[in-house]
């Protein structure tokens, strides 16, 4: 077993600056968890708090069910890979990932073992002579990552591990992390800031902003659900549009307003909208949830003019404003768009959420609920 239990964790610093607010999480047995959130929001500090890399100011740290706050980390049964992959430039890469082991005193003959399972299953055996200086990007992240393996740890933290990279070895190595996950069947925890690692990857993602939880839950949960306006617009590429709309009742229906167009919610969300009539609200969409409509006739269908065409292959994402609101609409690459357009799109009112303006929580929370028992 390797569960990890944080029990109102928090990190003060000088000035009572707090780095991490009252956290509690549960990474159960074998999951793969992801941190994810801005800059500064408290990630890599909790995971650094698990490790013993930082001192837990206030709250309770349980690793398989024993308190772990004043265990030295050499002692915690976890192992970490970094973002600079810290490797030591003087020695091989067998020696690297057999270092740990030397200094723990294991036999000669179980250390080979090790290594060279951990480096048959990362596909790095042939690189087992050579120095970190004559590797790859990619390469040097599959040796930090191997030293970690052979260890045989209860727990892999990994901080930030892909950032250094490419585009194109960040989504390869997204895949091998992953499918690593699988065959070792181990209990991981990630940290990382881009929000679409965190989507692919995860089994259970944490997603923090200025040092507290804003919401735990599956990739597709959060997706689908989110508790506030923040989770909605942090997850998800490209980001959620939010309109400003004035929430009226017209014929015995509700309406939203926006200034230049009229879109009636949802019979399954208008229900909750009622209390807002005569109020603001935050109507959110996503971009694949806006349906080019080419004749401009469909029911909430509404115009907006093209600021930015944007064609990715397979999609385009198209920049676009209503008379005063900015929004962005991804669409199939069928037809051909112009910069100064007007067009027009139809949201797909099921999928839309609504968040009240000063507190910025989800209206729909209610029935988010319901959804999840």
């Amino acid at each position: 077993m390797a569960k990890v239990e944080l029990k109102g964790i928090s990190k003060v610093y000088e000035g009572n600056v707090r780095a991490v607010d009252n956290a509690n999480i549960v990474v159960e047995d074998k999951e793969f968890v992801v941190f994810v959130g801005p800059s500064g929001c408290g990630k890599s500090t909790t995971l650094r708090m698990v490790a013993g890399l930082e001192d837990i100011t206030e709250g309770e740290l349980y690793i398989d069910g024993d308190l772990m706050n004043d265990v030295p980390p050499k002692d915690r049964n976890i192992a970490m890979v970094f973002q600079n992959y810290a490797l030591y430039p003087h020695m091989t890469v067998f020696e690297n990932m057999a270092f740990g082991l030397r200094i723990k005193k294991v036999e000669k003959s179980e250390i080979n073992r090790r290594v060279h399972e951990a480096a048959r299953i990362l596909d790095i055996e042939k690189f087992l002579d050579r120095k970190p200086k004559a590797l790859s990007g990619g390469q040097r992240q599959r040796v930090a990552v191997g030293r970690a393996i052979v260890r045989n740890p209860k727990v892999f933290l990994f901080d930030e591990p892909l950032s250094n990279l490419d585009a194109k070895l960040r989504v390869q190595m997204r895949a091998e992390l992953s499918d690593l996950h699988i065959r070792l069947n181990a209990t991981m925890i990630y940290v990382t800031h881009d929000q679409v690692e965190a989507m692919t990857m995860a089994n259970k993602i944490v997603v923090m902003k200025d040092g507290k939880i804003q919401q735990i839950g599956s990739p597709l949960y959060l997706y689908n659900h989110p508790v506030n306006k923040f989770v909605a617009g942090f997850i998800g590429s490209p980001p959620m549009n939010f309109l400003t709309v004035k929430v009226t009742e017209k014929g015995g229906s509700v309406v939203l307003e926006e200034g230049s167009f009229e879109v009636k919610p949802a019979p399954e969300h208008a229900e909750y909208l009622k209390k807002y009539l005569g109020k603001e609200v935050f109507f959110g969409i996503r971009p694949e949830d806006l349906a080019y409509d080419e004749k401009g006739k469909g029911e909430n269908s509404f115009s907006v003019k093209i600021t930015v065409v944007e064609p990715l292959g397979a999609d385009i994402h198209l920049w676009l404003t209503t008379v005063t609101q900015p929004l962005v609409a991804r669409t199939e690459p069928h037809h051909e768009f112009k910069v100064g357009d007007s067009v027009n799109f139809i949201p797909r009112m099921e999928k839309a959420r609504y968040f009240d303006k000063e507190t910025e929580l989800s209206i729909l929370a209610e029935l988010d609920s319901a959804a999840s028992r």
